[in-house]
């Protein structure tokens, strides 16, 4: 008895001394273009989604677990992605915040959904992302971002009210991303009554765009909208300022960037461009905003929406009560509205956002704010 009682003790001793096991990290993968011309998209997410595995770790993590970050740089480059998307998966890592540009987002769509891994982008906007998903029955392909469809029949119709009569370009850079939503307006621009003057493609990556210049000069343009990036918008301004041309020119979502102004300078002015209801604005918003300026950084463009995704991805463990990524993209798309710092969001059966609205923004002196269409 005596001994039994010496064992006992000492067994007591040893879990005593034992460290505290604590339930394993859960790691999300941020994935963007975090080198190259396009860096500053790359980032916001980065960024946005820190400042979201911050606050959420430090209300006690997702179910008690605490969120690790692992970031990738895909550049923007179809091929780079989908090596980087096979590392991911290979590394166990079953949520991916990313892609940002479609031309990534959809090849490297297809390794995560082979792997079961749950893919959120909080930029990609070609509709192929999701409806190809949806067509191949892939459920954990998803996105915390508008379609170009949506954007297309948001400001189509307005260019074809608004500059009936007039001269209207449209151009893009042959990229998923710029083809993909230079063809929405063009689309619901023509329903609306209005046809374009001239349909091109650009070669981004250029310096010179002085012949396309000349080109619009002659056919004395009165409004662009061009559907690309903003190292490529603010060159053509740049060139066309020099060249003592003026004209009104209308982008996406891309040029949500103080790197747009840097490029472009004063020959920026007055550029106009869509983008979702200012999440800034928003009263969800208003401490992370403030945490995150407080670290040096502006939350402008994707910040907010890459922290979205964070909060998603927590959110949808918490309802799925397990990590399995096919049972939390159901939870998500469950109807249920998801609290995050962009608002009330809800998903339908594609994994796309539900009643999205738009601004109509305008850049003024190096900054940008919405305005009264």
């Amino acid at each position: 008895m005596k001994k039994l009682g010496i064992l006992s003790a000492a067994i007591v001793g040893l879990v005593m001394s034992a460290p505290i096991a604590f339930a394993e990290d859960i790691t999300f993968s941020v994935v963007g273009p975090m080198t190259g011309q396009l860096a500053t998209i790359g980032d916001q997410f980065k960024q946005g989604a820190q400042a979201a595995a911050d606050a959420i770790n430090a209300a006690g993590g997702v179910e008690g677990r605490q969120i690790k970050l692992d970031v990738q740089d895909d550049q923007c480059d179809p091929k780079q992605a989908v090596s980087v998307a096979n590392r991911i998966v290979a590394n166990g890592v079953k949520f991916i915040d990313g892609h940002a540009c479609s031309g990534s987002s959809i090849p490297a769509s297809a390794v995560y959904a082979e792997a079961g891994a749950l893919m959120m982008s909080p930029a990609s906007s070609n509709p192929e992302l999701t409806d190809a998903a949806a067509k191949a029955g892939w459920p954990t392909i998803m996105r915390l971002y508008t379609r170009d469809d949506a954007q297309g029949a948001f400001i189509g119709p307005w260019i074809a009210k608004k500059y009936a009569g007039k001269n209207v370009v449209i151009m893009h850079d042959k990229s998923a991303y710029g083809q993909g939503v230079a063809d929405a307006v063009k689309a619901t621009m023509n329903q609306n009554g209005l046809n374009e003057i001239l349909y091109e493609g650009i070669n981004a990556g250029e310096k010179d765009y002085s012949a396309l210049v000349t080109k619009l000069k002659e056919l004395k343009a009165d409004v662009v909208y061009f559907g690309g990036y903003h190292p490529e918008a603010g060159l053509i301004l740049r060139q066309s300022a020099e060249q003592n041309l003026k004209f009104q020119l209308i982008m996406p979502d891309s040029i949500a960037t103080p790197e747009f102004w840097q490029v472009a300078g004063p020959a920026g002015e007055g550029t106009m461009f869509v983008f979702p209801s200012d999440p800034r604005a928003k009263p969800e918003a208003k401490e992370a905003i403030e945490k995150i300026k407080a670290g040096g950084f502006v939350p402008e463009g994707f910040t907010l929406f890459s922290y979205a995704v964070i909060q998603a991805f927590a959110e949808g463990i918490k309802r799925a009560g397990s990590d399995d990524p096919a049972k939390v993209a159901e939870a998500l798309k469950n109807g249920e509205p998801i609290s995050t710092v962009v608002g009330s969001v809800t998903f339908d059966e594609k994994g796309d956002l539900k009643n999205v609205s738009y601004d109509i923004n305008q850049w003024h002196d190096g900054k940008y704010a919405p305005i009264q269409p």
